[in-house]
């Protein structure tokens, strides 16, 4: 609060300053607050990013823990045309086939027209139905035609009634052009009809044929992608992608192909080296926080003297006991083996570095030996991980719930101090003020009196 106020006028004194120092020595217990509430939000600050890291951690745990990440496997393929990708439950395999049919989607022209009537000989109809998919289960989409006046109308119509299909007017000459329509999807199944009117499954069923365009005689007619495996055992899609055919394996064809390609899977050795080596470098991130969060200082003062003084977590037990759990996680062997026997070792400072030509070998030697030490080391880190920064109960989430409760209650406190400071504050005005006033009548009263005794009489 900014006040405004004159120094004695009569008394002299500097009433300003005198105000100032002693509301000093009245602030020093809130200046002293202040102090608590920002150190207290440095702290804050620190726990919240070695909280967001042991997170990290956390989540890269669980993946190396997951049996599906061990099922990680590439593979490539015998000819350019055929492109694989692998998922989760892929194992390693090969597979041969020929790629005998690529998928289409219907395509279908009309005949040279000059303008709408002339594509809809017995008059313009005011709907249209598109029928597709199978026979015994038809999808049907009506298609209203107010307002279509012209070929580019009716093609707009059918573009934009969600039908599945997209339509074009293409001109062949000055005055005729003609109408393609097309399938948005592939496959069999992706085979339409277009019917004049408003028909339903049961016209369908009763054999309803008012054909405006019909899938039997479509410039392309739609289909699968087939393939053929060993013995000529045929395989389809809807489109040219193949999903499954081997359990976590997908493979697009782009060409037929009447040559044999070949599909071989193989365990993705590169991945699962990411798994061990992502575990070792999220933990080193971690401990690396702790590390910078807790290292002291040397300084030197004004006077000359050696100050030594600790990281903001220095003093935190929490942390120490945080740096002790997660390093006894990854660091105690799994069922009698040794972490460093798969590449993962811990050093005389505490750190944890990651050999990579060890787990290599490790890895062609017993891969299900590599998989049961990581894998069980990822799930002891992830668990205790897990008991730190869980966002509802870990142990230093609610440290730092407590620690912003506290700063809260500083910073009320603080918000009374600055009212009682105020207070106090006018409070000397008012009292100095009054001086002034008391000073100003005590003056009068003597120069009153100076002149009473300058008005009597003199005697010799």
């Amino acid at each position: 609060m900014v006040s405004l106020g004159i120094d004695g006028m009569i008394s002299g004194l500097k009433t300003s300053d005198l105000i100032n120092q002693l509301m000093q020595v009245e602030a020093m217990p809130q200046t002293m607050l202040k102090q608590k509430v920002s150190t207290t939000q440095t702290f804050i600050t620190a726990l919240q990013g070695l909280n967001t890291r042991v997170a990290s951690l956390t989540d890269v745990a669980k993946t190396a823990a997951k049996p599906a990440s061990w099922q990680a496997t590439s593979a490539v393929s015998t000819a350019p045309s055929v492109k694989v990708t692998t998922s989760a439950g892929s194992q390693p395999s090969t597979l041969s086939f020929t790629v005998d049919r690529l998928a289409k989607a219907q395509t279908s022209v009309s005949g040279n027209v000059t303008d709408l009537d002339s594509y809809f000989p017995g008059g313009v109809p005011d709907s249209l139905t598109i029928v597709s998919g199978p026979a015994d289960k038809p999808t049907l989409v009506a298609v209203d035609l107010a307002g279509v006046t012209d070929l580019a109308g009716l093609a707009t119509k059918l573009n934009t009634a969600g039908t599945g299909i997209t339509a074009s007017v293409v001109k062949v000459s000055p005055t005729e052009s003609r109408l393609q329509i097309t399938g948005k999807a592939t496959g069999d199944d992706a085979a339409f009809d277009i019917h004049r009117g408003t028909v339903t499954k049961d016209d369908l069923a009763a054999g309803a044929s008012d054909l405006v365009v019909s899938r039997s005689a479509a410039l392309v007619a739609s289909a699968d992608a087939a393939i053929s495996l060993w013995d000529g055992q045929t395989v389809t899609s809807a489109s040219n992608t193949f999903s499954d055919v081997l359990t976590g394996v997908s493979f697009t064809v782009s060409a037929l192909e009447t040559a044999p390609v070949t599909v071989t899977t193989t365990r993705n050795d590169a991945a699962l080296t990411k798994l061990a080596s992502d575990l070792v470098g999220s933990m080193g991130v971690v401990l690396s926080e702790i590390t910078s969060r807790t290292a002291t200082t040397t300084t030197t003062s004004a006077d000359g003297r050696t100050v030594i003084a600790g990281g903001v977590l220095s003093g935190d037990s929490a942390t120490r006991g945080i740096q002790q759990s997660l390093t006894s996680a990854l660091a105690y062997p799994v069922d009698g083996i040794s972490p460093s026997e798969v590449g993962i070792v811990l050093g005389k400072d505490g750190a944890f570095t990651f050999e990579p030509e060890k787990f290599a070998a490790a890895l062609a030697s017993d891969p299900a030996k590599v998989q049961k030490v990581v894998s069980g080391l990822a799930e002891r880190v992830a668990e205790t991980a897990t008991k730190i920064s869980s966002p509802i109960d870990g142990s230093l989430t609610q440290k730092i719930k407590s620690q912003e409760s506290f700063t809260k209650n500083l910073t009320e406190q603080v918000s009374d101090w600055d009212r009682r400071l105020a207070t106090r504050r006018s409070g000397l005005e008012r009292t100095y003020a009054s001086l002034e006033v008391t000073l100003s009548g005590l003056q009068s009263q003597s120069s009153w009196l100076a002149g009473q005794v300058s008005s009597l009489p003199t005697w010799n």
